[in-house]
């Protein structure tokens, strides 16, 4: 006459068949049992049930119970029934019974014929009952394992209360609701805590898992911990299933943070989308890919770089999919993985399905035909690298210095300043392109090289040859600045009138003449250059007329014969390579200006159409522009826009950039499964491998020892170095150098031995230490470090 146990619904209703199945899954649902509809007639107990009643209770313990119904057709996959039958709570042994018949009878009342004859049809019919052992519960509630309103089925949807549940279920209260996506939105004051809340989402999701549908659950908390009370599919329409897709993209900024740190605007990063699909074109092309290879992986191209929540990420697999076009692959995958040039390797799953595999038998004599096809051509475009740059400048030049006054052009004439200058120099950007591959040759080759010849001493060797290289264009803006703070000095110049005074107006106007553009996140188009706003360069100008003349390095001249001493062959070979390495990242960081140059004059042309917009009222302000892609920009003055409304546009990407800033930064590399699209509300682990202890390394990559107090700059618009300080930052860019100016060392959380600081840093003669993760949460202002640029150790003193 009592059933336990039993999963089929014909025999103890849906409510009874889904707690047995709950039992047999592992849920622990409180002890149970079912007394079916049979074991009354006319709402009167049979003979014999209030004995079995008494004898189950004592197998399931003691009271108080839930007396509960269990119709055939309730809690089932069409129609819940929920609410329409009699409930009974916090019933004592002696109760039972009645409690059971009143839930009996309630299957013919008024409630449930209204209930079947709008929803579910059939004549009434009395329920099975489900008495089960109440949970003295702190706080109760339902989750939904899907959004039964929106039928979103990525969400756990969460109502909870202090005490029973009964009132949250039957509607008399609303209680606390929570929505779990990757990020959880919570209330105020929670009654949850967060190991409870997340407890009750992986309950939800694990029954869903378990039944194959959505699932909508009752559940309780008591001193035990969680338990689950009832499951049933939920039977509102939802939307479709969505196809697995386990396709990965990476996304990882460790390099290009560097050139786009922060927020970087819709403009910027469009621009930066279109001028990367544009370069690698040419790049891949120099090293002899096919023209039929390079449009058959447009896609791959036009797809190397990511936004996520507002940053700007390379597009890892993309990349991965560039360089596996490129001659050479199939015979040394690793060492070409290397070239990508970031922290942490590529997932298998990503190398072993992307390019050929490795090359073996007549393929690898092709492979090294190409190899040496490859070699020749980069030896060739050494050897004619002089004239390639010389073209480059002139060819840059010419389009750089434009007779077309912006302050009077019109948008047509803007519009066709800004396609002149992408015709002319984009799709021909050879001299950087060569020498960036020649010059990541040439230093890794000479490094390795004097490190297998001379062990550690060859690493320091290398360092002191690099510094002191007096046409490097990066240091002459710490020289210029060093210079001006002398003069402001010796004549006791005040701030507020370097740009004024005659001993010094034609040195400051000569500054901003040369370097007007090389402004903190210089490549960043809605960053304000320093002809606008000159206030980082005075700081700077003042700081070093406080500080001492400083004796930058001078590059060391080897005496090759004596240090390898009887050995002419590799004297000579070390002195060529690393001098030739030398030139190489002299012409890089020159050549990398000119980039700061072009990306200066398409600020121009932008703000002067953000311009022309605004003078016809069809943007608010002319840096509204900056909100706007390179598209829609050219799109609303060419004619082929989509929208009209681009001031709806802008009002939506400010605000999504403005919630982006309010948010800590993604971590460095980021993995996605299926469609690449990230929320901004996307949960991110924020862990880092990083050191612990005092006393830290990194990678040292400009020699010389420093202890000095340590200064933390986040932000060098308004944050400064008191002369003599170590800088301390996450990340820096060329931009920077007003900062580098006033440092007697460089600590930093990014960045690589040819990254800017680092070149800067053995420019100016100061150690330097990049790669130091962690390092503006591990140091304070005003710690006393010990820098040793040459080890990359750092050491709180």
């Amino acid at each position: 006459m009592i059933l336990f146990g039993i999963t089929d619904p014909a025999q103890v209703g849906g409510k009874g068949a889904s707690l047995a199945r709950l039992a047999q899954l592992g849920f622990n649902p409180p002890a149970f049992f079912v007394i079916p509809a049979d074991a009354f007639t006319d709402g009167k107990p049979q003979r014999g049930l209030k004995t079995s009643v008494t004898k189950s209770l004592k197998l399931i313990g003691s009271g108080p119970y839930a007396v509960r119904s269990s119709g055939k057709a309730e809690d089932g996959e069409e129609h819940s029934h929920a609410g329409q039958f009699d409930t009974f709570l916090n019933i004592n042994a002696a109760g039972v019974v009645d409690a059971a018949a009143k839930v009996w009878a309630s299957g013919f009342g008024e409630t449930v014929a209204t209930y079947r004859a709008v929803k579910s049809g059939g004549d009434a019919a009395a329920p099975a009952i489900v008495v089960q052992q109440m949970i003295d519960a702190r706080v109760s509630g339902v989750a939904f394992s899907a959004d039964p309103v929106s039928g979103r089925r990525d969400c756990v949807i969460i109502s909870a209360v202090e005490g029973l549940g009964d009132a949250l279920v039957s509607g008399e209260v609303d209680g606390q609701s929570w929505v779990a996506t990757n990020t959880i939105t919570a209330p105020r004051d929670p009654i949850l805590t967060d190991a409870e809340l997340q407890s009750v989402v992986d309950m939800a999701r694990k029954a869903e898992a378990a039944f194959g549908s959505p699932q909508d659950i009752e559940w309780a908390i008591d001193a035990d911990g969680l338990h689950i009370l009832q499951a049933r599919p939920i039977t509102t329409a939802l939307r479709p299933l969505a196809v697995p897709d386990t396709t990965l993209t990476i996304f990882d900024n460790s390099n290009i943070v560097e050139s786009y740190p922060g927020i970087v605007s819709p403009l910027t990063y469009s621009f930066a989308v279109h001028v990367y699909d544009r370069v690698y074109r040419s790049f891949v092309r120099l090293l002899g890919v096919r023209e039929a290879t390079i449009s058959d992986n447009g896609a791959v191209f036009g797809n190397m770089l990511g936004r996520v929540d507002g940053r700007v990420y390379y597009n890892l697999v993309n990349w991965y999919r560039a360089l596996a076009l490129l001659p050479g692959f199939a015979l040394n995958r690793s060492y070409m993985e290397t070239m990508m040039g970031v922290d942490t390797p590529m997932p298998t799953e990503v190398t072993n399905s992307i390019g050929p595999p490795p090359a073996k038998g007549f393929a690898k004599v092709t492979e090294y035909a190409k190899l040496v096809f490859v070699a020749a051509r980069l030896i060739f475009e050494a050897l004619r690298l002089p004239r390639t740059r010389s073209n480059f400048y002139t060819r840059l030049n010419a389009a750089l210095d434009s007779d077309l006054d912006l302050e009077a052009a019109n948008p047509t004439q803007l519009s066709r300043e800004y396609r002149r200058i992408e015709s002319t120099l984009l799709d021909r950007w050879d001299a950087p392109l060569v020498n960036d591959f020649l010059c990541m040759i040439a230093f890794g080759a000479s490094r390795n090289l004097l490190k297998r010849w001379l062990g550690d001493e060859g690493l320091l060797l290398h360092n002191d040859v690099m510094i002191g290289q007096g046409d490097i264009v990066s240091a002459e803006p710490a020289q210029r600045i060093a210079k001006m703070g002398r003069i402001a000095a010796e004549h006791g110049i005040p701030s507020e009138q370097f740009a004024t005074h005659p001993a010094l107006k034609d040195e400051f106007a000569s500054y901003l003449a040369k370097f007007g553009d090389r402004c903190t996140e210089e490549l960043k188009l809605e960053s304000i250059p320093l002809t606008q706003d000159a206030t980082q360069l005075l700081s700077a100008i003042a700081a070093s007329s406080q500080r001492p003349p400083a004796e930058h390095a001078v590059a060391s001249t080897p005496d090759w014969a004596a240090i390898f001493s009887g050995k002419p062959v590799k004297a000579r070979v070390a002195k060529w390579i690393v001098t030739w390495a030398k030139a190489r990242v002299r012409d890089r960081e020159n050549l990398r200006f000119e980039r700061t140059r072009l990306f200066g004059r398409a600020r121009q042309v932008f703000l002067a159409m953000g311009r022309e917009l605004a003078a016809r009222d069809l943007i608010d302000q002319p840096r509204d522009v900056f909100h706007l892609t390179v598209s829609e920009i050219m799109g609303a003055i060419e004619g082929f826009g989509l929208s009209p409304n681009v001031r709806g546009l802008i009002a939506l990407r400010q605000s999504e950039d403005a919630g982006s800033a309010s948010r800590a930064d993604p971590p460095e590399r980021i993995e996605v499964r299926g469609p690449a699209i990230l929320p901004s509300t996307t949960a991110h682990s924020q862990t880092e491998d990083m050191q612990t202890g005092e006393t830290r390394t990194a990678t040292g990559c400009s020699a010389g020892q420093v202890t000095a107090k340590a200064r933390v700059i986040r932000d060098p618009r308004t944050e400064s170095l008191d002369a003599g300080d170590i800088l301390v930052a996450r990340h820096t860019d060329p931009g920077w150098i007003a900062v580098f100016s006033n440092a007697s060392a460089i600590v930093v959380e990014r960045g690589s031995l040819l990254s800017h600081s680092a070149i800067v840093a053995r420019e100016l003669g100061i150690p330097c230490v990049v790669g130091l993760k962690g390092a503006t949460q591990w140091v304070e202002d005003g710690d006393v470090l010990h820098v040793n640029g040459a080890t990359g150790l750092v050491k709180k003193t």
